[in-house]
């Protein structure tokens, strides 16, 4: 009977034992906790024992504060993303708009019918901007979201690129461009979605228009299992182009060059390039800018 006692004791103080080390463990883990929703620190949650149970808790916590610090960075970014667009979107939206008063006043003051219709064909040309600049932002704001979808379906990209080049045939004519075009004849079929695919290459040919200084032109080819368009133009200044950079969001070589442009072009067309499964680069080389798309021929 005594030596049932003394075990039952022994056991007992055995518990109780890892009962207080259990307690101090839980104590310690919550002033860790404490700390950590206090301070910016990469700190883990961390204790000296070797209980299995505890163990788990602690890497759980650990998964956890990874996971939060995350979806807080993400949202960081986010946060400043907002913030960049606004402010690009401030300035960009401006200009336009001051220019839109401003020939309106005038064409509210004129009384001759040759400048009203100058003014006119001004002020529609600024609308005309503005409304694209707006249309772009549309465009990549739906492209940041992840449940945004493209539908595909089997296309001629050789028709849709000669058909899309030629719609800017008046607007190489005003600036007094004649582009370089080599286009093959072979009729070349890729999987993808229409719409996305014409605002790629109408995108990539207002670039070239926008910053071009001179000599443009498109290629379009195979090589080997992939259909491959060129638009390329020359720049007098590439100092100023970073090719690592160009297909970022509101990316400006030359801001004061650029105010009828929204800075989203390259990166909406990089964007629907890669939901497509193709691939989009940029290039520069004895002052021409060129930038490839690819996708694989079906």
């Amino acid at each position: 009977m005594l030596t049932a006692v003394i075990i039952l004791t022994c056991i007992v103080i055995l518990l109780l034992i890892m009962l207080v080390s259990y307690r101090r463990q839980i104590k310690k883990i919550c002033r860790q906790i404490v700390f950590m929703k206090e301070n910016d620190t990469n700190m883990k949650i961390w204790s000296s024992n070797n209980v299995r149970e505890l163990n788990e808790l602690e890497e759980e916590i650990n998964n956890l504060v990874r996971e939060y610090k995350s979806i807080s960075l993400s949202l960081k970014e986010n946060q400043n993303n907002l913030k960049n667009t606004i402010t690009y979107l401030s300035h960009d939206i401006r200009t336009p708009l001051t220019s839109l008063d401003g020939y309106f006043q005038l064409l509210l003051e004129s009384h001759d019918a040759d400048e009203q219709k100058k003014y006119e064909t001004i002020i529609q040309k600024h609308i005309k901007n503005l409304k694209d600049m707006l249309e772009e932002l549309f465009t990549y704001t739906k492209l940041q979201n992840d449940n945004y979808k493209l539908e595909f379906e089997k296309m001629n990209f050789s028709k849709l690129v000669f058909e899309t080049a030629f719609s800017f045939y008046n607007d190489f004519e005003q600036k007094n461009l004649e582009p370089e075009v080599r286009f093959t004849e072979e009729q070349l079929y890729i999987y993808g979605n229409e719409d996305a695919l014409v605002r790629i290459i109408q995108n990539l040919i207002k670039n070239a228009l926008v910053h071009g200084d001179g000599e443009v032109g498109f290629r379009f080819e195979r090589e080997g299992d992939n259909a491959v368009f060129c638009c390329y133009n020359q720049v007098n200044h590439g100092e100023n182009v970073d090719v690592s950079h160009v297909f970022e969001q509101f990316y400006k070589s030359d801001p004061a060059r650029t105010r009828t442009s929204s800075g989203l072009g390259l990166a909406v067309a990089k964007q629907f390039t890669e939901k497509m499964g193709g691939s989009i680069t940029a290039d520069f080389v004895d002052r021409q800018f060129c930038i490839i798309v690819k996708f694989p021929i079906i």
